[in-house]
């Protein structure tokens, strides 16, 4: 489980109330038409560009890639799959059925050798599954980043709101102050909501996508190499294509 996102956005929000709380009330800066227009507004605007079944998605991809561990890197998947391929030379392909694998793609891939699939099977199964997988990342990036544009527009419809409010009521002053809230607290809700959730959710689902095109990749290409019985040596060296250069020379030595 990483903890970086929930301690990032915890932080960010504990810094912007010790904030508020040095320089005044929290009663201050707690409106609820605020909270409505900006929260209802965005996520309204959101089902009108997506179904609500990709919007459910998108926040449950969102919340597993926030939480999610660190992923296997390509060196560890190399030295891995280097290994299954000396099972395979020496017990066969059902020599891998006792053996224990770290990542669950890449054990989905040994599974289909030990159960004798063709080649050709092997490789569309996984590579429409990692297709289907970067599929869902790219959707909850989209949508997280209507989020991260519409929560700040809300705000900004909030403070038009506020002010033709003020404006209206000049002649009643006790009027003058709850406008004058909800024109400046829906542009701070909405800056919050965008910048500390929004917004790095959609760098962070980007990020993922990246780790798992290239992750996923090289486990199709390697256990299509084992399928073809190819030997640990070569199919190293095959895999090592995917690893930055100065990675690939210190791999090297370390093999």
């Amino acid at each position: 489980m990483d903890l970086a996102t929930p301690i990032g956005i915890v932080g960010a929000f504990c810094i912007v109330l010790t904030a508020i709380f040095i320089g005044g009330s929290f009663g201050q800066f707690v409106d609820v038409p605020s909270v409505l227009i900006v929260c209802g507004g965005g996520l309204a605007a959101t089902l009108i560009r997506f179904q609500l079944s990709d919007v459910i998605a998108a926040f449950v991809t969102g919340s597993k890639v926030a939480l999610a561990g660190r992923n296997t890197g390509p060196r560890e998947l190399i030295s891995e799959i280097t290994s299954l391929g000396e099972v395979v030379r020496k017990s066969g392909p059902l020599g891998l059925e006792n053996v224990d694998v770290s990542d669950p793609i890449l054990a989905k891939g040994v599974q289909y050798i030990a159960d004798g699939y063709e080649l050709e099977f092997i490789r569309e199964s996984m590579e429409r599954e990692r297709d289907l997988q970067l599929t869902r990342l790219s959707e909850g990036k989209r949508v997280f980043k209507a989020l991260g544009d519409s929560a700040p527009a809300f705000g900004m419809i909030g403070t038009l709101i506020g002010l033709v409010q003020m404006l209206a009521n000049m002649d009643d002053p006790a009027a003058i102050g709850p406008s004058m809230a909800v024109a400046l607290l829906t542009t701070l809700y909405g800056a919050l909501i965008s910048n500390i959730i929004c917004l790095p959710l959609v760098d962070k689902l980007d990020s993922k996508f990246d780790v798992d095109d290239l992750n996923q990749t090289l486990i199709i290409d390697g256990v299509c190499q084992i399928r073809e019985s190819k030997s640990p040596a070569l199919i190293r060296e095959m895999l090592v294509a995917y690893l930055p250069e100065k990675v690939r020379i210190e791999f090297a030595e370390a093999a």
